[in-house]
C-alpha cells in the first residue's frame, strides 16, 4: 500500500468499480500522487484529477516514472516563477526563499524549499513558522513535486493541510507563435496591445479575480524588470487580460492572470492574448513558456492544453494548522 514518501511519485491504482454475475470489477488509473489522506487517495492523471476512495482501492503501488525533469530544471523553473511574481518582503533560509506579501496571493505568501535550508528540516520548518509569525499571516509552505517530498512528509508529520494542487506547465515559444491552430478562434479577436504598466480597467479585473489589491499586490505585479500587461479591446471596452514576464536569465515567458470578462467568453480571446505575449517573450529572447494552474481548473486546463502547454511538475500550497 502507499506511504506519504510515495506523494509527488507516479503510482498505479487498482479500484473497484462494481460487481457483475458475481466478480468483483477492476479499473485501473495511472498518473501523479498529489495527495493521500486517510479516506482518499488523489492522483494527477492524463484526464485531469481524479480522487478514489481508499475503501474502493484494491491495490495501488509506485511505479516507474515517465521522463520527467531533473530536479535541476524543476529548481531552474521554479526560481523563474519566483522572480516573476516578486514579493515585496523577501527572506532566505539557507537557499530556501521567504516571501510576504501581506497576505496577497499564496504564491508570494509562502516558502520555497528548494536547496538546503542550511539546518536540519525541521529546525527550518521551526524558522519557517517564526518568520511568517512575525509578519502576521499564517505560515505556508509550496512544495514543488517530488522535488519537495521530504519538506512534505514532515508537513504531513506536523498536521499540515494543503490547497488544490497546482500544474506548473510549459509550451516552446515556437509552438505559441506559430499560426493559428485548428479551430482556434483567435485569428478573428481584435488586436491585443501590450503595455509597460498596468490600466485602471486592467488592475480592476485583477482585483476582481484576487479578491481585491493592495499596495503590495502592485509591487508583485510591477516588480519584474521585464514585464507587460496585455490589452484586448473592443470599441474601447477591456475584454480580456493577461500579464508576461521575461525571467530565468532571459529563458522563461511566465504568463499570468489571464482573464476574459464572462460575456465575452469562447470568442477565442484568451488565446489571442498568449498569443501575443509569446511574440513579445520571444523577442526578449525567451524560448519558452510557464504558467501556474489550479488542477480543478479544468476549463483553464483544456485551454491551455489547446495551446501547447504539457505539465511540467505540479506543487502543493502548504498550510500550518491554526496556533
Amino acid at each position: 500500500m502507499l506511504r506519504q514518501q510515495d506523494v509527488g511519485h507516479r503510482i498505479v491504482v487498482r479500484r473497484i468499480v462494481g460487481i457483475r454475475e458475481g466478480r468483483t470489477l477492476f479499473s485501473d488509473a495511472l498518473g501523479e500522487l498529489v495527495e493521500l489522506s486517510e479516506t482518499h487517495i488523489t492522483l494527477s492523471t492524463d484526464a485531469g484529477p481524479l480522487r478514489v476512495p481508499v475503501a474502493e482501492v484494491h491495490r495501488a503501488k509506485r511505479v516507474p516514472p515517465a521522463r520527467r525533469p531533473t530536479a535541476a530544471a524543476v529548481v531552474a523553473l521554479e526560481l523563474a516563477a519566483d522572480e516573476a511574481w516578486p514579493a515585496p518582503v523577501r527572506g532566505r533560509l539557507g537557499d530556501w526563499r521567504l516571501r510576504w506579501a501581506d497576505g496577497w496571493t499564496g504564491r508570494a505568501n509562502s516558502a520555497l524549499p528548494v536547496g538546503d535550508p542550511d539546518r536540519p528540516l525541521p529546525a527550518a520548518l521551526d524558522a519557517v513558522q517564526r518568520w511568517y509569525a512575525e509578519r502576521g499571516g499564517p505560515a505556508l509552505v509550496n512544495t514543488p513535486l517530488p522535488l519537495a517530498a521530504p519538506v512534505g512528509a514532515e508537513l504531513d508529520a506536523r498536521g499540515w493541510t494543503s490547497r488544490p494542487p497546482v500544474l506548473v506547465q510549459t509550451v516552446p515559444l515556437r509552438t505559441l507563435t506559430a499560426a493559428p491552430l485548428p479551430g482556434d478562434a483567435s485569428a478573428g479577436a481584435p488586436p491585443v496591445t501590450l503595455a509597460d504598466a498596468p490600466a485602471d480597467d486592467w488592475l480592476a479585473i485583477a482585483a476582481g479575480r484576487k479578491g481585491g489589491l493592495p499596495d503590495a499586490a502592485r509591487q508583485v505585479l510591477t516588480g519584474t524588470p521585464r514585464v507587460r500587461f496585455a490589452e484586448l479591446r473592443e470599441d474601447g471596452r477591456l475584454l480580456a487580460v493577461g500579464r508576461g514576464t521575461v525571467t530565468g536569465e532571459g529563458r522563461w515567458l511566465g504568463v499570468s492572470l489571464l482573464e476574459t470578462v464572462p460575456q465575452a467568453r469562447r470568442r477565442g480571446l484568451a488565446a489571442a492574448v498568449v498569443r501575443a505575449l509569446a511574440g513579445w517573450g520571444a523577442a526578449e529572447g525567451a524560448t519558452h513558456a510557464f504558467l501556474q494552474v489550479e488542477q480543478s481548473n479544468t476549463g483553464a486546463v483544456a485551454l491551455y492544453r489547446g495551446l501547447g502547454f504539457t505539465t511540467h511538475h505540479t506543487y502543493l500550497t502548504r498550510i500550518a494548522p491554526a496556533a
